[in-house]
């Protein structure tokens, strides 16, 4: 393994551990009772949604029991809704309520504006790089991370 492969499994391990410790956060601050795998699932969904619990369940590489768990506790929380799914009538969408929208929006613009804080030394082209790489490593790892 050379020193490059090894200075990225050590800063990735670091993202990793404060990334956990800021989804449980943020989890509770857009409600005291949210698990902290569920806020990912509230972004998600604020990007794309309606969406099948299915496809949800297959962006996240996580079994339908599991996502209709974290779906069902979400909903019981009041911060996302099913409804028909009018393409086939067995399937349902899910959709963040109203509440759900506001208070996940105001964590996200408080998570946003600490981003930007903490970055402002940086180069906008700086910026664009991490956010260009992030991805590209996202998109190559997507079935073993």
């Amino acid at each position: 393994m050379d020193v490059s492969t090894e200075a990225l499994e050590r800063e990735l391990t670091v993202l990793f551990r404060r990334a956990r410790a800021a989804s449980g956060e943020m989890a509770r601050a857009v409600h005291p009772d949210l698990e902290p795998a569920a806020y990912g699932l509230l972004v998600r969904l604020q990007e794309a949604e309606p969406e099948r619990a299915t496809d949800l369940a297959s962006y996240f590489g996580v079994g339908k029991a599991t996502m209709s768990r974290q779906l069902r506790a979400l909903e019981d929380l009041g911060l996302v809704a099913r409804e028909p799914d009018p393409a086939d009538g067995r399937a349902y969408l899910m959709r963040l309520t109203p509440e759900g929208r506001a208070r996940f929006a105001r964590v996200r613009d408080a998570r946003r504006a600490a981003y930007v804080h903490r970055l402002a030394a940086w180069a906008p082209s700086d910026r664009a790089d991490l956010a260009r790489l992030l991805h590209a490593l996202n998109e190559s790892t997507a079935d073993i991370l």
